[in-house]
């Protein structure tokens, strides 16, 4: 949910005259529509109808057109301002379409990684559940316990987990697969993990060459590397991912398809029993042979290609979620008149703001169209 009884209040506070949420839309994460009208919110029927009273939209996915089966687009007019993740960077069609209904709308995707946006920071708060409910999983189709366990039938030695990518889901995953017991092992093409890793108590695993000590930009994302480091860093993963039993896969680069991490070859390796949780599976897959929603044995090894981690835990997922929102929504409040300020000079909405009044404004979006 994009929002929830306790962010219902908050909004309340900041001067929104009214909150109105479809019937039904929070069970699933365990938000009664009793508790949202106790907060103060009116439940409508339907989506329709809760389109149709806005004059902002907060909503968790992107809005869906006819070719997806449900045009949510239909629901959406002129004027109105959307705060949602869009996937700006990959979906042309969708921010054209945007644009043609006159509407006014921030991809939460898109919130730069600085300081003061840190509590508005969609994909970190998502990822922090991920990388959690990853370890869960993968110790749920292993056939073995995490941790070692002595026992008067003898000694079960623990499990060996590798974490590729050490974001904010590669660190939680860490994190947790440690909690569980397991011996951990991390890589991430970024230099400034290494000490992350190493203090959460696993070991860091690179090719820590010049090309290596320069691979972050500013904004702390992964940079592309060359073919000719990816080969190196290939052949160490090989040779070290033969020894282990979970592999976790994390890593995104935004705008692009995922890099392939794990090959048939490395996976042709493994120990029978092992199991990898790939990640990165909604973009293409850090293994080529996961596949998105699905678990699939190949090879002696189960591949689980989760869909949407944080939606199973939903509760928690909609908490953050909804607080990011109204942590996004605040400074944009004036708190004179309770409307809506869109300051095109603040580094958040200016990292955010794809389209105003219907027209593409985002600078790496402008030259596409």
């Amino acid at each position: 949910m994009a929002a929830t009884p306790e962010t219902v209040k908050k909004l309340k506070a900041l001067g929104a005259e009214e909150i109105v949420i479809e019937t039904g839309a929070g069970v699933a994460a365990a938000y009664t529509d009793e508790a949202y009208a106790e907060a103060g919110a009116m439940i409508v029927p339907d989506a329709a109808s809760a389109a149709a009273a806005a004059d902002i939209v907060f909503k968790i996915q992107r809005p869906m057109q006819a070719a997806d089966g449900i045009d949510e687009l239909a629901l959406l007019r002129q004027g109105q301002v959307l705060m949602s993740p869009l996937g700006a960077l990959t979906n042309a069609d969708l921010v054209s379409a945007l644009a043609a209904k006159g509407v006014t709308a921030f991809a939460l995707e898109l919130i730069p990684r600085i300081t003061r946006a840190q509590s508005m920071d969609i994909l970190s708060s998502q990822a922090n559940l991920a990388g959690y409910k990853a370890v869960l999983l993968a110790a749920n189709h292993f056939g073995r316990i995490f941790p070692q366990m002595m026992t008067p039938g003898g000694t079960l030695a623990p499990s060996r987990a590798f974490i590729m990518g050490v974001g904010v889901a590669g660190l939680q995953a860490i994190a947790t697969a440690r909690r569980l017991g397991s011996i951990v092992t991390a890589t991430d093409v970024r230099p400034a993990t290494k000490e992350q890793v190493q203090s959460l108590g696993a070991k860091f695993v690179a090719v820590e060459d010049d090309e290596f000590k320069a691979a972050e930009t500013a904004g702390g994302y992964a940079k592309q590397m060359s073919p000719e480091y990816q080969a190196k860093q290939a052949a160490l993963v090989a040779d070290h991912i033969k020894t282990q039993d979970i592999v976790i896969t994390t890593a995104l680069i935004p705008g692009r398809k995922a890099p392939v991490l794990v090959s048939e070859d490395m996976v042709k390796t493994m120990k029978p029993g092992s199991v990898i949780v790939d990640m990165a599976v909604e973009q293409g897959g850090n293994c080529p042979l996961s596949e998105f929603g699905k678990v699939v044995e190949k090879h002696g090894v189960k591949i689980v290609g989760p869909a949407n981690l944080p939606s199973e835990l939903a509760t928690d997922a909609s908490a953050l979620f909804a607080r990011n929102l109204l942590n996004f929504i605040t400074p944009m409040v004036d708190k004179q008149t309770k409307a809506l300020k869109i300051d095109t000079n603040d580094e958040v909405v200016k990292g955010t703001l794809v389209i105003q009044n219907g027209q593409v404004v985002h600078p790496s979006l402008t030259s596409q169209t």
